[in-house]
């Protein structure tokens, strides 16, 4: 009788200990791209969560510690994504962005850049690779607005550009 609830009772304890392993089974981020139809003006958020993107940071940020509170971690952060999103126009020019603001709020992590694009353009070319070198299950959702118009783009290890038309 002891043995049945002993080992009942370490099954319990095996099992509330991959719960939370299991319940986390991939690592995301999403992108919302919105274009200003009249005068071109581009801004991007990413949302990530901290636990996908602190764990990058060994990688990211060699010489930094692992975390968002450490000012170096973040900076290297920021760089790394904007090296790792790619925005273009329908000419192939490439689509400056320069980050303007950064939100760290419990486990979510918000970057938003600006830039501009030509406002009569017909189309939008998304490249977009965060964490990919990192997360082999990484996948990258973007959202394209451009006058109340939504397009997404799925983005996994591997994909290419997308080019998004715009309305």
């Amino acid at each position: 009788m002891r043995i049945a609830a002993l080992t009942a009772a370490l099954t319990v304890a095996l099992l509330s200990l991959a719960a939370p392993a299991a319940a986390h089974r991939g690592h995301s981020t999403l992108s919302v791209i919105e274009v200003d139809a009249a005068t071109g003006a581009v801004t991007v958020t990413h949302d990530m969560a901290a636990h996908d993107a602190e764990p990058a940071l060994v990688f990211i940020a060699p010489n930094a510690q692992p975390s968002l509170d450490d000012a170096d971690a973040l900076a290297a952060l920021t760089v790394y994504i904007g090296r790792r999103f790619r925005l273009s126009d329908a000419t192939g020019a490439a689509i400056a962005l320069t980050l303007a603001a950064t939100e760290l709020d419990g486990d979510d992590v918000r970057l938003t850049y600006r830039g501009r694009m030509p406002a009569a353009a017909r189309a939008i070319t998304v490249d977009s690779t965060i964490f990919a070198d990192i997360h082999p299950d990484q996948e990258n959702q973007v959202n394209v607005r451009r006058s109340k118009v939504t397009r997404t783009a799925l983005f996994r290890p591997g994909s290419e550009p997308q080019t998004i038309a715009l309305q």
